[in-house]
C-alpha cells in the first residue's frame, strides 16, 4: 500500500481527459486518508502508571510509596485549622454564596500528584492509563475496589457523568473551555472510561486536565436532580470516594470531617504515610484578629499565617515561650504566587497604559514593608519570580525569535528594553516624591488633568475615582496608606471593605475596580494561563479578574500549551512574563520563598518535606502522647 506522502504525490498524466483527471484525483485522496488511517491505526499506544509532562516519571511502576512519606506515621488525633469569614453551602462548585472549607477535598481524580516532582501524576481511581503517541485521546482504567463513602462503585459511568455535569452545570468560563478541547467522553466497559481531544487544540495539559476532574456519583445525583444540583448552594456535600466525609456543618461556625473507616484506597501505594487525622475540624471566625486570639486559647491548634504583622508581633504569648508553640518555616519550591493589586480592565478608565502606569508608581513597596510589615517580605517583578521562567535582561536565543515572531502585535520596546521591574521607593516616607511626580505627568499625558478642586478629571468632565474592593482588614492597612498617595495626585480613590458574600459576588459579576489578587502560578504552566490571562472569556471568567484580553498573550499562552521541550516552554514562558509585565494590569507586590505555619507541639511532619507541598493536610500527623502532656499542663483542652 502507498504512504500518505506517496499517494499524495499521485499525478494526472492525461489533463486532457477531465474524467480520467477526477478518478486519478479521488483516488489519490482515498489512498491518502487510508494510509492516514493505517499511519494512526499503527501508531504505539502507551499503556502506563502514571502521566509526565515532560521527561520520565520519577516513580517506576509498582513503587511502594512517595520518598517524603513517613510510612510508620501513626494514625489518629485531630487537625484543627481556622477559616475566616462565613459559609453557606457544603457544596464546592456552587455558583452562588460561598463554600465551606475543605469541602471538595472528598471527591477523588483519576490521577493524583506527586509533591516532589513538577508536572507529574500517578493513578488514584485509575490504576493506570493508556494513550497514543499523538494524544489524541485516552483510556483511563478504573481500580476495580474504588468505591464511594456509601459503599457502591465508583465506574467509567461515573466518571462521564462528573465530566458532563462540570460542562452542564459547572462555571461558564470552565465549561465553554473544556466543551471545545475535550468533545466526547464515553464508557467503554465498567472499568474504562475514554477521552476524546479535538484536533484544533494542543494535546499538553489535556490528559492531566482530564485526570484531574473529580468524580461525583451519579446514583446520587440523579436520586434527586432537582435538589442536587452542582450549580446551588446546599449543606449536603453529597458522597464522595476520599478518606474523609462530612461530620457536622454548623454554618459559620465549624465544619468537621472524620475518616472514613471503609476508605478503599487506604493501602494504596500513592496514600502510604498520608492521611494520617482521624478528624479534621474548622473553626470559622469573624476577623483574623479574632481567629488569631482562638489559636492563643487552644480553639484550633495549627495556623498558616500570612499576616507579616501577626507573624512579628502576635506570637508573644506564653504557650509559644515555654515551647508549646513552635513558629515553623518551612521552604517553599513551588513559583511564588502573583500578588498584587489588579486593574479591571473592562472599565475605560484603565484602558489606557499611562494611567496603570501611574497607579503602580504611587504604590511605595519598600515603606509599605518597613513599616507595616516588618521587613520580611521581598517585591515582586515577575510572574514567575525566582524560577526558570522569569524573564531577565535583553531577549535572545528562542525568546527573542519568539517575541519577533508577535509582529506588531506587542510593543517594540518589548524586544529593546530589560522587562519591567518593580519600581523603587524611599523607604523613609509613604509618599515617594519621584514617583509621584512621574505619576502625575503620565495622569497629564493622558488626559487626566487637576481641577480647582485638586482632583483629576477628564476632557468630559469625569473625575478619575478608583475603588478598592476587599473583604479583609488585614489588607485594608496596606491599602490606606497606598490610596493616600493617590489622593495626593487628584486620584479620588476609596476603600470599600464589604462583607465577604457581596465581595464573592461583585468579584465573579467583574463589578470591581481593584481588589487585591493573587495568581497562582506553576513550574509547568499549561492551560490554566487561559482562563488567568487568555481572550476567551475574560468578561465574565472569575480566574481573570484583570478582564485581560491580547492576542500576543493569546500567542504565547498556545505556544507554551504546544510546547514539546521544557526548553520551549520556558522560552516562551519568559517570553509571556515579558508581554505580562509591560501591560501594566497589575501592582505587583511582595512574596515569600518559605511558609510561616505556628503549631502547638503536637504535630510532627516527615524529616523530608516534599518542596511543592508542606503536606500538613495529609503529611502530618498528631503525637498523642504530647498532646496529652500539653493537656494535663492545662495549656490545651
Amino acid at each position: 500500500m502507498k504512504t500518505a506522502r506517496a499517494a499524495a504525490r499521485v499525478r494526472v498524466k492525461d489533463r486532457a481527459n477531465p474524467l480520467q483527471a477526477a478518478a486519478a484525483l479521488a483516488l489519490g485522496v482515498v489512498l491518502a486518508l487510508a494510509a492516514a488511517t493505517l499511519a494512526k491505526a499503527e501508531e504505539t499506544v502507551i499503556k502506563s502508571h502514571g502521566f509526565a509532562e515532560f521527561g520520565e516519571l520519577k516513580y517506576p511502576e509498582g513503587f511502594a510509596r512517595f520518598d517524603y512519606v513517613n510510612p510508620d506515621a501513626p494514625k489518629g488525633g485531630e487537625l484543627s485549622i481556622s477559616a475566616v469569614g462565613t459559609f453557606d453551602s457544603m457544596n464546592p462548585f456552587t455558583r452562588k454564596g460561598r463554600a465551606g472549607a475543605l469541602s471538595s477535598d472528598h471527591f477523588e481524580s483519576l490521577l493524583v500528584e506527586s509533591y516532589d516532582e513538577p508536572g507529574s501524576y500517578y493513578g488514584l481511581i485509575a490504576e493506570s492509563l493508556e494513550y497514543p503517541e499523538s494524544q489524541d485521546w485516552v483510556i483511563f482504567n478504573l481500580r476495580p475496589e474504588a468505591k464511594f463513602s456509601d459503599g457502591t462503585a465508583v465506574t467509567a459511568e461515573d466518571v462521564v457523568f462528573s465530566h458532563n455535569i462540570l460542562l452542564d452545570q459547572g462555571l461558564k468560563s470552565y465549561a465553554e473551555a473544556v466543551r471545545k478541547r475535550i468533545p466526547k467522553a464515553e464508557a467503554l466497559s465498567p472499568h474504562r472510561v475514554k477521552f476524546h481531544f479535538s484536533p484544533d487544540f494542543p494535546r499538553r495539559a489535556m490528559i492531566t486536565q482530564v485526570g484531574g476532574t473529580p468524580v461525583f456519583s451519579k446514583a446520587w445525583f440523579e436520586a434527586d436532580p432537582e435538589n442536587r444540583r452542582l450549580d446551588e448552594p446546599r449543606l449536603d456535600p453529597g458522597i464522595g470516594s476520599g478518606p474523609y466525609v462530612l461530620e457536622s456543618a454548623e454554618v459559620n461556625q465549624r465544619i468537621t470531617y472524620k475518616r472514613n473507616p471503609d476508605y478503599w484506597g487506604a493501602d494504596l501505594n500513592v496514600n502510604v504515610g498520608r492521611h494520617n487525622y482521624d478528624r479534621i475540624r474548622v473553626e470559622y471566625f469573624g476577623d483574623a484578629i479574632a481567629a488569631m486570639e482562638g489559636f492563643k486559647a487552644g480553639v484550633y491548634t495549627l495556623r498558616p499565617e500570612n499576616n507579616s504583622k501577626s507573624w512579628a508581633t502576635a506570637y508573644d504569648f506564653a504557650a509559644v515561650e515555654k515551647g508549646q508553640v513552635v513558629k515553623g518555616e518551612i521552604p517553599d519550591g513551588n513559583v511564588p504566587a502573583a500578588n498584587g493589586f489588579v486593574m479591571n480592565l473592562l472599565k475605560p478608565k484603565f484602558q489606557d497604559i499611562r494611567v496603570r502606569e501611574a497607579l503602580q508608581l504611587a504604590f511605595n513597596f519598600e515603606w509599605t514593608n518597613d513599616s507595616l510589615q516588618y521587613g520580611l517580605f521581598r517585591h515582586r517583578s515577575s510572574f514567575w519570580q525566582d524560577s526558570p521562567l522569569a524573564a531577565k535582561g535583553l531577549p535572545e536565543g528562542r525568546e527573542k525569535e519568539v517575541l519577533e515572531a508577535l509582529g506588531d502585535q506587542i510593543d517594540p520596546t518589548v524586544l529593546t528594553s530589560e522587562p519591567v521591574m518593580a519600581h523603587s521607593s524611599q523607604a523613609s516616607r509613604p509618599g515617594d516624591r519621584k514617583n509621584l511626580r512621574r505619576a502625575m505627568k503620565l495622569l497629564e499625558e493622558a488626559g487626566w488633568t487637576v481641577g480647582d478642586d485638586g482632583m483629576r478629571r477628564n476632557a468630559d468632565g469625569e473625575p478619575l475615582k478608583v475603588e478598592f474592593l476587599a473583604d479583609s482588614p488585614t489588607i485594608e492597612r496596606i491599602v490606606q496608606p497606598y490610596i493616600s498617595n493617590l489622593r495626593t495626585m487628584g486620584v479620588d480613590a476609596v476603600l470599600n471593605r464589604v462583607d465577604y458574600a457581596q465581595y464573592t459576588s461583585r468579584r465573579r459579576e467583574k463589578e470591581f475596580d481593584i481588589i487585591s489578587h493573587a495568581y497562582p502560578m506553576s513550574l509547568e504552566p499549561s492551560t490554566g494561563l487561559y482562563q488567568y490571562f487568555g481572550s476567551e472569556a475574560h468578561e465574565y471568567s472569575v480566574f481573570n479578574p484583570a478582564g485581560l484580553a491580547d492576542p500576543a498573550v493569546d500567542a504565547l499562552i498556545g505556544n507554551i500549551v504546544n510546547a514539546e521541550t521544557q526548553e520551549e516552554l520556558r522560552a516562551n514562558a519568559r517570553a509571556l512574563d515579558r508581554v505580562l509585565r509591560a501591560k501594566r494590569f497589575m501592582v505587583p507586590t511582595w512574596y515569600l520563598d518559605v511558609n510561616w505555619i505556628a503549631y502547638w507541639d503536637m504535630y510532627r511532619h516527615p524529616e523530608n518535606l516534599p518542596p511543592y507541598n508542606t503536606g500538613v493536610l495529609d503529611l502530618w500527623w498528631i503525637d498523642a502522647a504530647r498532646e496529652a502532656e500539653l493537656k494535663s499542663a492545662g495549656a490545651l483542652r
